[in-house]
Parts: C-alpha cells; structure tokens; sequence
C-alpha cells in the first residue's frame, strides 16, 4: 500500500518544468516538460500556426520533431516556417513528413530522440484511445502534442475526445487565437497568433452576435 504524504512533503516533489515567454507565457505559463498537449480547431483558424509557435518556444530547450502528416513537405508549410521564422531554431527543430505510427514508436525509443514530439494530425495517425495511451506509457519522457480536426467546438471522433480528456494541457484555437482550456493557464490565458486576422475574425463574429 502507498504511503500518504503531508502538505510539505507534496511541495518538496521537483517536477521538471519549462516556462514559456511571449504570448505563450501569457497562454499557459509554466508547463510540465513531459506528458501531453492536445491542440484542436476548425480549418483556417491558425490551428497549425499555434502549434509551430507553441514548437517554436519548446526548441530553446530541446529538441523538437515535427511531423506534417496531412500537409508533407507542401509550400505552404514552407510559408509558415518562413513567416514564424523557425530557421532561427537551427537544428533543434526538426521536421518528418511521412511515417507511420510504428515508425514513429520506433524512432522515439532510440537513445537521444527528440522530446518535443508534435504530430499533426491524430485523425491521419489514425490510432485508437488504447494505442495512445500505450505509446504514452512507453515514451513518458517525452512531451507528446497532438493536434485534431474539431466537429464544431470538440475535437472530431471518439479516440480525439479521448485524448483530449486525458491531455495535461489542452488548447483550444479559433480566430487565430490561441486559448488554454487546460491545467496550466497563463496571465490573460491566450495567445493572438495574428493581430489583424484575429482583430477582423473577432470584430466580425461580434456584429453577427450583436445582430442576432
């Protein structure tokens, strides 16, 4: 039988830990360095840009991969990583348009593998709630980000909402704003991923309300 702790003895327990900056400090401040991040919205909302960014953040202290497996190595992603400026991240951000899921398992589980894992999407992965769970047991060290096609406002099928359920840190995008939904809530909980088409998608879905 485990043993309980007292309050001082729960406070002692180190957790490691990475403390964003910018608009990200704002959205979710200090995060656990391992477990699971769970992105979601509907298309042509930023929802890819938020997760560059947020990946952007997590290369200044480790390595990143980053898996397009719906888009591949398309022009598009080249625009983005230009525009988010991510040649900054030199070799710690790394970039694999084309695995499957057993691949992937295998990859992580070799010595110096990268911890910041982001793959995009869960739906093209195509795994179960079980398999998620399993490939999270194995790869513990790891911080694991999965991005989702949204139905509405909740992440589209069964194994998505599973997961989301289960993320430590859960990340809502609309309107090319990001929102924490999850344990860790910065400041003002948000991250404006940008200005103009945040400020036009918002004061537009303003007047629409304000009309009905």
């Amino acid at each position: 039988m485990e043993k309980s702790l007292s309050i001082a003895q729960l406070l002692r327990i180190s957790h490691p830990s990475i403390t964003m900056s910018g608009e990200w400090s704002d959205c979710v401040g200090t995060i656990d360095r391992h477990g699971s991040v769970f992105f979601w919205g509907n298309s042509g909302n930023g929802k890819s840009t938020a997760v560059l960014s947020f990946c952007k953040q997590l290369s200044r202290f480790g390595k990143v991969l980053y898996l397009p497996l719906e888009e591949g190595y398309s022009l598009s992603l080249q625009n983005s990583v230009r525009r988010l400026g991510l040649a900054d991240c030199g070799t710690n951000f790394q970039i694999l348009g084309r695995t499957t899921f057993e691949e992937l398992d295998k990859r992580l589980s070799k010595p110096k593998s990268p911890e910041f894992v982001a793959i995009d999407s869960l739906q093209y992965l195509g795994i179960t709630y079980r398999q998620y769970q399993a490939f999270k047991t194995r790869h513990r060290n790891k911080l694991l980000i999965f991005i989702s096609h949204a139905d509405g406002k909740q992440p589209a099928g069964r194994a998505a909402k599973s997961v989301m359920y289960d993320a430590d840190l859960k990340i809502w995008v609309e309107g090319y704003t990001a929102f924490s939904k999850g344990r860790f809530i910065g400041e003002t909980g948000k991250a404006v991923l940008w200005e103009k088409g945040a400020y036009d998608y918002w004061t537009l879905k303003k007047k629409k309300e304000d009309r009905q």
